[in-house]
């Protein structure tokens, strides 16, 4: 009886030891958990300020009534944690960037002023992002009737772009938009200056030929002008010529 009972107690501890990892030098496996997929986030759709329009329902602002605040608004886009709102004052050139994590920023802007402007869509997790169309506008002034135009788009040849020399003259196109819809001409500065005064004359239409020169970096502008003499620059645009 003495026996059975050693015999019994010794399997016990056997089996302790065995299921207790004894007698194995090699370390259990370990299984990495499984990292989390991060979806790419998709571009937001602008709602409002509409595109080509005056925005009417900014909310001047009590200590500086130059500026006015605006509500932008766009709809919200998948996989999206965060938006950047970029706003760019087409008079300036100057970006102020806002951040929200809703479809919706406030921003005090300058009254009276055209802008442009669009969303970035951001994810926690990954670097890649979205970048909504771009709208413009112009913000409400105090007593203003007519509004200049926006300033002019490069379309080609864009900006800082090279091109083949095997032609001697170019075809320098834009584009633009008016809210009043009254643009009579476009004034188009074309030179190797960087500061372009040679004009090309003036055209009711949204391109012009111009002679260029092999080796040769030039610079343009259109100023747009409207039926109330209002005018407005476009931004510098460049290209270089083979």
């Amino acid at each position: 009886m003495k026996t059975l009972k050693y015999i019994t107690f010794t399997l016990i501890l056997a089996t302790l030891f065995i299921s207790c990892g004894g007698g194995s030098d090699s370390e259990p496996n370990l299984v990495d958990p499984i990292a989390p997929v991060v979806l790419d986030p998709t571009a937001a759709g602008l709602v409002f300020p509409e595109d080509n329009t005056e925005c009417n329902e900014g909310v001047i602002n009590a200590n500086d009534e130059t500026k006015s605040t605006v509500t932008f608004q766009w709809s919200a886009s998948e996989n999206t944690d965060s938006y950047e709102v970029k706003i760019k004052n087409l008079e300036t050139g100057s970006i102020t960037t806002a951040i929200s994590t809703t479809n919706q920023k406030e921003v005090s802007i300058n009254r009276g002023t055209p802008y442009e402007w669009y969303i970035v869509s951001l994810a926690n997790g990954t670097s890649s992002t979205a970048t909504s169309e771009t709208w413009a506008f112009y913000n409400q002034g105090q007593g203003i009737e007519n509004y200049a135009p926006f300033p002019a788009v490069a379309i080609s040849p864009q900006r800082g772009a090279t091109i083949s020399s095997a032609n001697t003259t170019i075809t320098l196109e834009w584009s633009t938009s008016d809210v009043d819809d009254d643009i009579v001409s476009y004034e188009v500065l074309f030179d190797t200056a960087e500061t372009p005064v040679t004009s090309l004359g003036d055209t009711t239409e949204t391109s012009i030929e111009a002679t260029i020169t092999a080796g040769t970096t030039y610079y343009w502008k259109v100023i747009s002008k409207d039926s109330f003499d209002n005018t407005s620059n476009s931004e510098l645009f460049e290209f270089r010529v083979e």
